[in-house]
Formats: structure tokens, sequence, C-alpha cells
């Protein structure tokens, strides 16, 4: 799955990188200055970290119990790839290992899952990390899916393979396999 994992990342760089115009003009920094006499702001140049929050979650929101989900491990970075003119992320990537522990609060049981997947998010205008966005993903990650706002029965799903997560701007979430499956947490805990 490793060798998948980086043939992914390499080919998704390859094609992000290849949509870049050779022509675009540079600015004594090195960064874009114009691209067909228009300016726009540049990507970011740097990952960054981006530290996963712990959280809880009452009964009925995914699962019929409450549940509490921590990082076990989190050294998951982001790289901006594309801005807006007015500066608001357009395209970043996500990448790196994630373990996270999730916990039915009424029985104590829990699991630790791998949702170390990468993801590439196309954000439209005006959208964020949970609304008008497409995420393209390659790997598992953690998804919330919650009754009536997603084309999944509610759930804590660790999605894994490739696939889209479309999220409106209302924030209904559409999850789509072009290869794999997802399993439900709610249901091993």
């Amino acid at each position: 799955m490793r060798k998948f994992t980086s043939f992914a990342v390499a080919t998704a760089t390859a094609v992000l990188l290849a949509a870049v115009p050779a022509s675009a003009a540079v600015d004594e920094g090195g960064r874009p200055a114009a691209v067909d006499g228009v300016s726009r702001p540049a990507p970011d140049n740097d990952w960054v970290p981006v530290p996963s929050a712990p959280f809880e979650q009452p009964a009925g929101i995914t699962c019929d119990f409450p549940v509490r989900g921590e990082p076990v491990l989190d050294r998951v970075v982001k790289l901006v790839l594309a801005r807006y003119p007015d500066g608001s992320v357009k395209r970043e990537m996500y990448t790196g290992a994630l373990l996270y522990r999730v916990t039915n609060m009424t029985t104590g049981a829990s699991v630790e899952v791998d949702i170390s997947g990468s993801s590439v998010l196309d954000i439209r205008p005006g959208g964020s990390y949970g609304s008008n966005v497409t995420w393209r993903v390659w790997g598992p990650i953690l998804l919330g899916m919650h009754q009536g706002k997603s084309n999944y029965p509610a759930g804590m799903y660790v999605p894994n393979g490739i696939y889209t997560v479309k999220v409106s701007e209302s924030g209904y979430r559409k999850l789509t396999f072009t290869v794999g499956g997802a399993r439900n947490l709610c249901d091993e805990l």
C-alpha cells in the first residue's frame, strides 16, 4: 500500500505541476508575478503542520451513542497550491501520518484507526475546509456523515481507496468511490 500511496502522491504532484503554465512570469523571489498579464497571488511554498483536535459528539449526530475522538499520532501537513485573486485559498493538499482513537463514551469501547490518507481540496469561492469544497482523496480519512445531510446513512466512516467527497455550500456531503469502500466505526463500537 505504501508503494501505491507514493505512486499516487507522485502522480498527483505531476498532474498539478503540469497545470502550471510554462510561460508564467516570476518576480525576484521566484513567485509567479503574472499569467497572461493578470497578477495573481502565489501559492505558498512551505508545508505547514495542521494539528488535529480531539472532539466529542453527542448521541445521534453520527452514532447512536456519544463519541470521542483523539489523535494518537499526528504528523499531518498541508501545502497551499493556489489562491484566488483576493488571497483566499483555492486549492490545498494534505498528507501525513494520522492515527486516531475513537471511543464509545457509553461503553468505553474504543478503536484506533489509521486515517493517513492524502487529499487535494478544491475550495470554491466563499467555501472553506467543510463547505463548498471538493476533496479528492486517496487512502483513509475519518468522515462523519449526518442523517439527511449525506448520501450515506449517519455514521463515523473510514473510507479507503480513491474517492471524492463533495461538500455543498449547505454542508451536504456526497461520497463517491473510484475504487475502495468505507467502514462505519459506529458498527464496531
